[in-house]
C-alpha cells in the first residue's frame, strides 16, 4: 500500500541515533554529519519503490558527498513479518546495489518512529546544523527513471549545502508504508 509523507517541517532537529551497519560497524548520527548537511534516507529491500530509485539513489548521494553532504539509509521493516528485510538481506542487498552510504538496521523502529517515517523511500534532509531543510521525494520520474526528470532531492541538497536552507516548495515522496511491528 503507498504511503506519502508529511512535508518539511523547516528548522525541525534531527533524533539522534547509534545504528549497527551492514558493513559490521555501528553509525550514529554524529559521524554521520557531513559538513553542508546530512541525508538520512528511510529505505528497505523488498519495496517495489525503493527497487525502483535505489541506483539513483546510490548515484546522488556519491555526488552529494563531493559538496560536504554525508548520506545514511536505515531500514526499520518488521523482518518478522517481512523476511526480505532481515540484517542478512540487508547486506545483500547493499552490496548488490554498491551502496556508496552506510545502510542501518533499526530492528526496534525507535529511531523510525523519532523520525516520524511514515514510507520507504522516506528522505530527511538536514543542513549542517541538523535542521530539517527538506522532506521530499528522489525526483521527478515516478518508478523508471525519466530521461530530464529534476532531481529533487539532489538539487534541493545542493541548495541546503550551499545556503543552509531548502526550497520553500517540495514534493512529497511516495512509497511503500513502513512495515510496523505488532504492539
Amino acid at each position: 500500500m503507498a504511503a506519502v509523507p508529511p512535508l518539511c517541517d523547516f528548522g525541525w532537529k534531527a533524533p539522534h541515533f547509534t545504528l549497527p551497519a551492514t558493513d559490521g560497524r555501528s553509525y550514529s548520527l554524529e559521524q554521520m554529519k557531513g559538513r553542508n548537511g546530512t541525508l538520512v534516507a528511510f529505505i528497505c529491500n523488498h519495496c517495489p519503490y525503493v527497487k525502483a530509485v535505489i541506483g539513483r539513489l546510490a548515484r546522488d548521494a556519491s555526488e552529494l558527498s563531493l559538496i560536504g553532504v554525508n548520506t545514511v539509509a536505515i531500514n526499520a521493516n518488521d523482518a518478522a513479518q517481512y523476511p526480505e528485510d532481515g540484517f542478512d538481506e540487508m547486506k545483500s542487498f547493499a552490496a548488490a546495489h554498491r551502496l556508496p552510504f552506510p545502510y542501518l538496521h533499526d530492528e526496534t523502529q525507535v529511531v523510525a518512529r523519532a523520525y516520524g517515517a511514515v514510507c520507504t523511500p522516506d528522505f530527511f534532509g538536514f543542513n549542517g546544523h541538523l535542521e530539517l531543510q527538506y522532506r521530499g521525494r528522489l525526483d521527478a520520474s515516478r518508478k523508471d527513471a525519466e530521461a530530464g526528470a529534476r532531481r529533487d532531492l539532489y538539487e534541493a541538497m545542493k541548495q541546503v549545502a550551499e545556503t543552509g536552507q531548502g526550497p520553500a516548495e517540495q514534493t512529497a515522496s511516495i512509497g511503500c508504508s513502513i512495515k510496523w511491528r505488532a504492539a
